[in-house]
């Protein structure tokens, strides 16, 4: 069998005039993987620079692929940055995909066997915030601009193949997948020549090629981060990784409908033995406490609401989102002498939640997993509410600022919630892992890059607690 085929298109620069549907030529290679959808659908995909799509061997039988994206360049549209930092997105691909029939025992992709879910998931890699940051900014000083080049700064390659060699059952991607939104200046060797914008370029340098490994050996839950929202990378999202079908309303190509492209309802995927993932698409969630008066406000309300129907059909539930309701950052104050100052979790989906429950979670969540703030992190709670994981250490440059050794015993991350236990991780990269040891118990580590754990917790129902309370 020939390896796993990953090809990094190097494509035709393009002005902000470019023409829409034009299509950058593109040499021919297949990147398969397997994304997991609603009630745990598993839908192969292949994205390949080919005219038309291959055929999918499904268990020794020939079928058909579906076209689910066509090759073209979509129009500028409004987007975070500046329109001198911006260009039409180029897709010089096709994305393809067929839906795996549940208890299938082979798939395979030009020769290349794609991994299956399992009836019932023990191993689980968490990741997320994994691309590389290039933004610019009006002010020089506010500008990042990641090395890109050094696999030492942008060790998310690195943390991939250590990750797939664990060989989990399942990856979980807790959102931020892309981050090379503005073209690196000349003065930045660090960066200079990288991929930039969203398009495919971008997004195959980002997290298809050095995220290879991880796509080769297991299933993806994939969480929407606020990078891949429609004023950003909001169209590959679409195209590239969401597990359903897209409706033009919300392939994030026409400005005018980012209220419906940056919304879409939650689904769980069964984790077996009475368990079940619930992936939240709270994404938009970038603003700080909402009123009635926000559109946002009842869209979050929405999504509560599935939320909690999904919960209660069963009796352990791991929800995963980007923005951390739980979970806190650390904020550097305006003057060099100003103490450093915990924020709280997501105050626009608190808002939102608490209008419905004022306990934020739905009864049967026992585990919240997201990242955005880029650390590890773990809060258990002596109130009724579940434990918190980060993981947006996996690849983007590094929050720095130091989160507390010991928690004072008035920090709390939303109203009501009364911590227990906490553990952090600041300035490192690494990936986590969960193996269950029990219907509601996991032994959860946290590893570097080098493949080296760093610290041990373990999670019984909603409880966690951790060897060291800081890593450093």
């Amino acid at each position: 069998m020939r390896p796993l085929q990953i090809v990094l298109i190097t494509m035709l620069s393009l002005t902000n005039g470019a023409t829409a549907n034009a299509v950058v030529s593109a040499p021919v290679g297949a990147t398969p993987f397997v994304v997991l959808g609603p009630d745990g659908v598993a839908v192969a995909r292949v994205i390949t620079g080919a005219q038309v799509c291959p055929p999918i061997s499904i268990d020794g039988v020939d079928e058909k692929m579906t076209l689910r994206a066509p090759a073209e360049t979509l129009p500028l549209r409004p987007t975070r940055s500046e329109p001198a930092d911006s260009k039409p997105s180029a897709f010089p691909v096709i994305m393809c995909e067929a839906v795996l029939p549940k208890g299938a025992s082979s798939a395979i992709v030009g020769g290349m066997p794609l991994p299956l879910p399992k009836p019932v998931v023990y191993r689980i890699v968490v990741i997320g915030d994994t691309g590389c940051r290039m933004k610019n900014a009006p002010k020089a000083e506010n500008a990042a601009w990641q090395a890109c080049n050094n696999p030492v700064a942008y060790p998310f390659a690195k943390v991939a193949a250590a990750a797939a060699a664990w060989k989990p059952d399942l990856v979980v991607h807790v959102g931020d997948y892309h981050y090379r939104e503005n073209e690196c200046p000349n003065d930045q060797p660090q960066c200079k020549g990288s991929p930039w914008g969203y398009g495919w370029d971008a997004w195959n340098a980002d997290f298809f090629a050095p995220g290879a490994p991880l796509l080769n050996v297991a299933p993806l839950a994939a969480v929407r981060g606020n990078h891949e929202n429609c004023n950003r990378a909001g169209q590959g999202w679409w195209r590239l990784l969401d597990p359903r079908p897209i409706t033009k309303a919300q392939d994030c190509i026409d400005a005018t409908n980012d209220m419906t492209g940056d919304f879409s309802d939650p689904y769980a995927i069964p984790l077996g033995e009475d368990a079940q993932l619930i992936i939240l698409d709270l994404a938009a969630a970038n603003k700080g406490p909402l009123t009635s008066a926000d559109a946002e406000f009842e869209k979050f309300r929405h999504v509560y609401r599935q939320y909690e129907a999904l919960a209660a059909r069963t009796p352990y539930n791991i929800a995963a989102n980007h923005h951390p309701i739980l979970g806190f950052a650390a904020v550097e104050g305006k003057n060099a002498d100003d103490p450093i100052r915990l924020k709280q979790g997501s105050e626009s989906i608190q808002t939102a939640f608490s209008s419905i429950d004022p306990w934020l979670i739905p009864a049967h969540v026992q585990l919240l997993l997201s990242g955005h703030v880029h650390v590890w992190e773990q809060v258990s709670f002596k109130s009724q509410h579940p434990s918190q994981f980060v993981t947006g250490f996996s690849g983007t440059a590094e929050d720095t600022v130091p989160l507390p050794e010991k928690m004072d015993e008035n920090a709390s991350p939303a109203p009501g919630a009364e911590v227990a236990t906490f553990s952090s991780w600041v300035d490192g990269f690494g990936w986590m892992s969960m193996e269950r040891t029990g219907p509601a118990n996991w032994n959860v580590t946290v590893w570097d890059v080098n493949g080296k754990a760093v610290n041990h917790c373990t999670i019984t129902g909603k409880d966690s607690k951790c060897d060291v309370a800081q890593v450093k």
